[in-house]
């Protein structure tokens, strides 16, 4: 009888916090745009004795989060997001370079709500800190299948696992059978982004972000 007791009390908490504190699910796409050294940086390197000019365009991206209520107005989210764009690199003399940027982030978020948390409703303020995995290529020909069509000339691919952070403001809106998310952020690389040390530019942008949330 205690057992039977013991597992209704442990029961009846679950379904308790489950019915306070629900997990919200949000799948959404975005724009990227450059600001700072990845949207233009010119430099002059040992090897090519002219001063080149290189940066990225405005990139397109997804994003799926999973948001778990803390308190009233505090949540956790685990975001999985991806993006890709492309830029030049270009020197009075010689060859356009054409670049593409590829980005897959797991990050971890808090949001801090001015309303309510569990209800994932109104405005709220988010900063976190994500694992970025990067992709940059190089190329001579201005073509969207580099990796495809072996006709094209080499691809110089290279990879970098950074550090970057986020903060920004969001809002959700109730529709009728939708609730929808707009969020806008900015991200910076915090870590390996050294570029006279050979590293990668940075990968700063700000980041416009339009999806549901359930």
């Amino acid at each position: 009888m205690r057992l039977i007791n013991c597992t209704a009390l442990v029961l009846a908490t679950i379904g308790s916090l489950h019915a306070q504190s629900p997990i919200h699910g949000n799948v959404n796409l975005y724009l990227s745009v450059p600001v700072g050294g990845f949207l233009e940086t010119t430099y002059i390197t040992p090897d090519v004795d002219v001063r080149q000019t290189e940066g990225y365009n405005i990139g397109f991206g997804g994003q799926l989060g999973i948001g778990f209520p803390l308190q009233k107005n505090v949540a956790l989210r685990v975001v999985f997001s991806g993006m890709t764009t492309n830029g030049t690199n270009t020197a009075t003399g010689y060859d356009t370079i054409y670049l593409r940027h590829a980005m897959f982030s797991l990050g971890a978020d808090l949001q801090f709500f001015f309303d309510d948390a569990y209800r994932h409703k109104g405005t709220y303020i988010v900063t976190g800190i994500s694992g970025d995995f990067e992709r940059f290529e190089r190329s001579f020909d201005d073509n969207r299948d580099w990796r495809w069509n072996s006709t094209y000339s080499e691809v110089d691919v290279s990879r970098k696992n950074r550090l970057g952070g986020t903060v920004g403001i969001g809002r959700t809106f109730y529709g009728s059978s939708l609730n929808f998310t707009l969020e806008l952020s900015y991200h910076t690389t915090l870590t390996n982004k050294d570029f006279d040390r050979g590293e990668p530019l940075a990968a700063n942008f700000i980041k416009l972000n339009f999806g549901t949330v359930f």
